[in-house]
């Protein structure tokens, strides 16, 4: 099959790069020891036993609950990994909401391209009728959760499981149509006044740009479009060849929770982050860019666009990461149920582990993680 116009835009750039500053994608690494063994490499900069001793945690102490994979990149290199029985380098394992910052960082891209505007209206027919007063909500407000939508991202007090916004609208009444379900959700609070964390936002914005790249309505063509928009823009360039979202019958890219992609390829995606937008030199995405990302929202101060910071929350919210126990400069992309892609980019480091944790029971992975970047030198 021929590559789209958009993975040969992008091959090309990073060709031109390759030739005078070397390839555009992550070397390739050995392979990592056998299931429950812990791969280091010899010239990592924290010794083998610190290194498996810190490790060893997150697949032994039941604590942690159940890890399924772990690898650590330093300066753009795999120096530590390990897999539990039945998970390996090739195993894809979903994002669940890590899938936002991938999500935030296409939007970028879009905004690069000139199809988007990050302070223009956000276009979406729905809210278009006079006095309408969702015609005020940007992509800005989308990105940093603050659109003023009325959603209950899952089932807390009073509020059953099934009646909370995201299993409806992923599970049940709004399955089909994802787009649809969030956009024609009410306004409670004025556009950029309000923190609320929301699934459905992602997917608006997965819609956004699936019509900035198609006006079909068929849902094959609108697949198809996205899937090869962020192929070609993102997911080749990095050289994340596992990366796969998925679709609604919409074909709308379900942006807020649902991306396959194995260890390695989630930690390729951290480091484009921590790179801020650059694969070996290649600039793909502006930096003004990554610095927005990671910039405190207005309304939640560890909380930037669609990643999360390591910044004391406000209002004494529940605490995210880890502040004061790792640098503020710390920022992840961080799923349900325990899906982490940290980076420190004090100390050249990206973390990803994936696994299966309560969302309530986080806390001592969060400790594990600082005492493993703890053990790195700052730059």
């Amino acid at each position: 099959m021929p590559r789209n116009k958009f993975t040969a835009a992008a091959t090309a750039f990073c060709a031109i790069t390759a030739i005078a500053l070397g390839s555009c994608t992550q070397e390739p690494v050995a392979k990592a020891a056998g299931p429950g063994e812990t791969f280091i490499s010899d010239d990592a900069v924290v010794g083998k036993d610190r290194l498996a001793s810190a490790i060893a945690p997150f697949f032994e102490d039941p604590a942690l609950s159940e890890t399924r994979a772990l690898v650590i990149m330093q300066g753009g290199r795999v120096i530590a990994e390990r897999y539990a029985p039945g998970y390996g380098p090739d195993t894809r394992l979903i994002s669940w909401s890590m899938a936002k910052s991938v999500t935030a960082t296409l939007v970028g891209l879009m905004v690069a391209d000139g199809r988007l505007a990050l302070d223009e209206p956000a276009p979406v027919p729905e809210w278009q009728t006079p006095r309408d007063g969702r015609a005020a909500i940007t992509l800005r407000h989308l990105l940093h959760m603050s659109s003023g939508l009325d959603h209950t991202e899952m089932a807390e007090g009073d509020v059953e499981i099934f009646d909370a916004d995201t299993p409806r609208m992923l599970f049940l009444d709004g399955r089909e149509n994802v787009a649809r379900y969030a956009e024609t959700r009410p306004l409670e609070a004025d556009p950029g006044k309000k923190f609320e964390y929301s699934s459905a936002t992602s997917n608006i914005l997965a819609d956004i740009m699936t019509r900035s790249l198609t006006e079909s309505k068929d849902p094959e063509v609108r697949r198809d479009a996205m899937l090869e928009y962020a192929r070609g823009r993102l997911f080749e360039p990095l050289g994340m060849t596992s990366a796969f979202p998925q679709f609604d019958r919409n074909g709308t890219m379900l942006g807020g929770s649902m991306i396959h992609a194995t260890a390695r390829d989630w930690a390729k995606f951290g480091e484009f982050l921590r790179n801020n937008g650059s694969v070996r030199a290649a600039q793909l995405l502006p930096t003004s860019w990554t610095r927005f990302m990671k910039t405190p929202s207005p309304d939640d101060n560890s909380y930037g666009a669609h990643i999360w910071l390591n910044r004391p929350r406000n209002d004494g919210r529940d605490q995210v990461l880890f502040p004061g126990k790792a640098p503020s400069d710390v920022f992840a992309a961080l799923g349900h149920l325990g899906q982490f892609v940290i980076v420190s980019p004090q100390h050249r480091l990206t973390i990803v582990r994936l696994g299966n944790t309560p969302d309530d029971k986080l806390d001592p992975l969060d400790d594990q993680f600082a005492k493993l970047i703890a053990l790195f030198p700052r730059r």
